[in-house]
């Protein structure tokens, strides 16, 4: 049994692969949580896909693709905020708007590459097995970063969540703050390109805080329980990867899911099985409970 478990961790690929992916799942699970509290579940996606340019250029001039999706990132936020500082434009629209450009002048310039569908694959689904030290590096710094905004501007992040006229009220710049967490947000998608890939990276900004907030209604316990699962599910999909054969980034998203699923119907509080049976033993013949209101 312990030689099962250590076995993967012998090959420096392996033990990159675990870096990355348990930072990931920390990051994205922690912004996952804000991203689900103000109901922008489908923004990651539309984001990663609006990076795309930048991933495509740095890979026509043999640059590191992380940094070209870190430029591309910071362009669209840029970009967002600019069409939307008016305030004809809600954000969603400008979102979209760049989202389908973006993406499409990507694959325009990918396609003049001999060799973009293998590369197309790679950035789509993810390839974390090929990430090297210097991705590391690089991960971990925008990891800081992001979790340093995060935290630095929780109070604001939060009350934004809940309640966006109580924020304005209070003197929080509204648009101020949605760019801010815009581009940590892009951030955050630019790191999890490499390890769950384009198609993916959603499921990990979404599914560990889903499941989280299935567990409790305390924020600070939500984050980190996201966080947690987030980055054990990372670990597992490892493992599945390297037993079973199956893609690093969908034996991730596979294990994310599966967690959720256990969750959602074994919660002790809020589970589709678990209330259905407490309220079987509460009330053993609910029927006749029925009845009884009715008079009969």
């Amino acid at each position: 049994m312990i030689e099962w478990l250590t076995e993967p961790w012998s090959h420096a690929f392996m033990r990159h692969a675990l870096l990355a992916i348990v930072l990931v799942g920390v990051i994205c699970g922690v912004i996952g949580t804000f991203v689900i509290l103000r109901g922008l579940a489908f923004l990651g996606d539309a984001l990663a896909h609006a990076i795309f340019p930048g991933v495509v250029i740095a890979f026509i001039f043999g640059g590191n693709f992380l940094l070209g999706a870190i430029v591309a990132a910071v362009i669209v936020s840029a970009g967002i905020g600019a069409i939307t500082q008016g305030g004809r434009i809600t954000n969603d629209t400008a979102i979209g708007v760049i989202f389908a450009g973006g993406f499409a002048l990507g694959v325009a310039l990918l396609s003049t590459q001999r060799s973009y569908a293998r590369d197309l694959n790679a950035f789509l689904f993810g390839s974390i097995l090929s990430v090297q030290r210097r991705d590391l590096y690089l991960t971990v710094f925008v990891g800081l970063v992001v979790l340093a905004v995060v935290f630095w501007f929780r109070r604001e992040f939060t009350t934004i969540a809940f309640d966006r006229t109580f924020a304005q009220s209070h003197g929080i710049h509204l648009w101020k703050f949605d760019q801010l967490f815009l581009l940590a947000l892009s951030l955050a998608i630019v790191i999890s390109l490499q390890t769950v890939g384009n198609v993916l990276v959603l499921a990990m900004l979404v599914t560990p805080a889903a499941t989280a907030r299935l567990l409790t209604d305390r924020l600070q316990l939500t984050i980190a329980l996201s966080a947690l699962i987030g980055a054990s599910s990372g670990l597992a999909g490892l493992y599945l990867s390297y037993y079973r054969g199956v893609p690093s980034g969908a034996g991730v998203v596979l294990v994310a899911t599966c967690v959720f699923l256990l969750v959602f119907l074994f919660a002790p509080r809020t589970g589709a099985i678990t209330t259905r049976l407490q309220r079987r033993l509460h009330h053993p013949h609910p029927e006749r409970d029925d009845f009884q209101r009715l008079g009969v």
